[in-house]
């Protein structure tokens, strides 16, 4: 009885903690991101939406600034792969984070 109890609690505690750091990020960048998308023509405000519902499924957002155009290259190169988007989708996000830079 033990046994299942503590497995039980275990399985619960990963699904929260595995449900909880995925909302984190995405809840944080909403604010900055809102000020933002005003100032934002409607192809980039597109690029910003694909960057932040995308890139936010798997890890953390980084503000665009963190890299240089150089260093973001290989990065959305890498990424585009991973999350499986077509090239269109790719140029919109590049955009995005370039005007930001």
């Amino acid at each position: 009885m033990k046994y299942k109890f503590f497995t039980l609690a275990a399985v619960i505690v990963f699904m929260v903690s595995c449900g909880t750091q995925k909302n984190t990020p995405v809840a944080a960048a909403q604010p900055a991101e809102t000020v933002k998308a005003e100032a934002l023509t409607p192809e980039l405000a597109e690029g910003q939406s694909l960057y932040s519902n995308n890139c936010a499924k798997c890890h953390k957002l980084f503000e665009p600034k963190k890299f240089t155009q150089e260093e973001w290259h290989p990065i959305l190169v890498k990424m585009q792969k991973k999350a499986k988007l077509d090239d269109v989708q790719m140029a919109s996000i590049t955009d995005y984070i370039h005007s930001q830079l």
